[in-house]
């Protein structure tokens, strides 16, 4: 476990590493002023970090989840935040699988002690069952990447950080976007987990909506694989013109090369992941995804807002040219970025319990302006679906014009 502390007084930032302090799980906690309780004056909020620190996810979230985090803080602290005078203290917990998501959380709750926990990870509803019972006076944000239920639920400790749609429901919005660029027959394919698979079924009945025929859907793409040589002759022998691909990126760019190299041309090919610079640091990679769109939940850097540049400015800041982070550096600037949020809602020096409740009331987060619409957390509800559409041009993700951001209604 690694311990970072930030110090946000009267608009900046210091950064401390300490040594983390890890002891036996079944350690007992201190008194609660250690996990940032209510009182006067400011107070020290030390939020825990779940992610992936090793293993295979380890690449996509780990140290960028953690940066992420940093960026945002850091950037609430120069611009003299309302809160600026609350000291932050960031420790980080792995993630590796379920198994580890809970004996992490349990760690960040009861030795650390933790006033929040901000995750960033696939695995979380490993402990989803110990953070909303034992854990329940623990604030835990998070990137919902994981689909499980708490997530959604009413009036308990787990806030999603980022717009997630119903993971049971279907919008026009991924249909209208393929009728307005001339798609007439989709095709797709995902992964045989719910968050995948789910996207991609309710993209095909969105599709159909739309008025679009339905092609070739695959949801049973092993999780991770290269080897698409099947998928690829499934697209073209189905005659679909446009494609989904709910999926991580290099299954997807692997399924566009092969298309390519078969000569097959589609209207469109719409990505679900892959926007970032991970993508742009990699030349074969840009090479491959030339006219690929993606669909992301925030404003893209490309259209030079006041929130889109705060967020660009943050992430130069971290050594990365393009201002565009990567999926755990946006993450983790959600999480923190919820966290400010919930403080200026709750108040400075708000115990968890007052934070907690006053999350649970407030229907106006909208990632400092990043959103095309609030998350309301008062309702499960969510009759309209609002995403923003980029297309890979050159070396830059191009806002598609008159889908930036595109929103659609429910399908009942």
């Amino acid at each position: 476990m690694r311990t970072r502390r930030l110090t946000a007084i009267a608009g900046t930032a210091a950064l401390l590493i300490a040594m983390a302090a890890c002891g036996s799980d079944d350690e007992e906690g201190g008194d609660e002023s250690s996990s940032g309780g209510g009182g006067g004056g400011s107070q020290t909020v030390k939020v825990g970090i779940l992610t992936p620190l090793s293993g295979p996810a380890a690449a996509t979230y780990g140290d960028a989840a953690r940066t992420g985090v940093e960026a945002r803080l850091a950037a609430y602290a120069e611009e003299g935040g309302e809160c600026a005078d609350v000291e932050f203290e960031v420790v980080e917990a792995d993630t590796v699988d379920p198994a580890g998501a809970l004996t992490s959380a349990q760690r960040l709750v009861q030795q650390e002690e933790v006033y929040a926990i901000l995750s960033t990870s696939p695995f979380v509803y490993g402990a989803s069952a110990y953070l909303t019972t034992q854990a329940s006076d623990v604030p835990v944000l998070g990137d919902a990447s994981d689909q499980d239920p708490g997530w959604r639920a009413l009036d308990n400790n787990m806030f999603q950080a980022q717009p997630i749609p119903d993971a049971g429901a279907a919008y026009t919005v991924i249909g209208d976007y393929f009728d307005t660029i001339g798609g007439t027959k989709i095709a797709g394919a995902s992964f045989p987990v719910a968050s995948s698979s789910g996207a991609l079924d309710a993209a095909a009945v969105s599709a159909e909506e739309a008025g679009l025929d339905v092609g070739y859907l695959n949801t049973e793409v092993p999780f991770g694989s290269t080897d698409v040589g099947a998928i690829v002759l499934g697209i073209r022998d189905s005659g679909a013109d446009v494609l989904y691909l709910p999926i991580t990126f290099d299954t997807a760019l692997a399924i566009v090369e092969g298309l390519r190299q078969n000569d097959v041309e589609l209207a469109g090919i719409l990505a679900a992941t892959g926007y970032g610079n991970d993508l742009l640091e990699s030349e074969p990679a840009v090479a491959a995804a030339q006219g690929v769109s993606f669909s992301i939940a925030y404003a893209p850097v490309s259209l030079g807002t006041e929130s889109t540049e705060r967020l660009a400015n943050a992430v130069r800041e971290q050594g990365i040219e393009s201002g565009i982070p990567t999926y755990g550096m946006v993450s983790g600037w959600f999480n923190a970025d919820l966290l400010i949020y919930g403080l200026e809602q709750a108040g400075c020096d708000a115990s968890q319990t007052d934070f907690i409740a006053a999350v649970n009331e407030s229907d106006s987060y909208d990632g400092s302006g990043l959103f095309p619409a609030p998350i309301d957390y008062t309702t499960t509800e969510a009759d309209e679906l609002c995403q923003y559409f980029v297309t890979l041009e050159g070396e830059e993700f191009v806002a598609v014009e008159g889908a930036a951001p595109l929103c659609g209604t429910r399908i009942e």
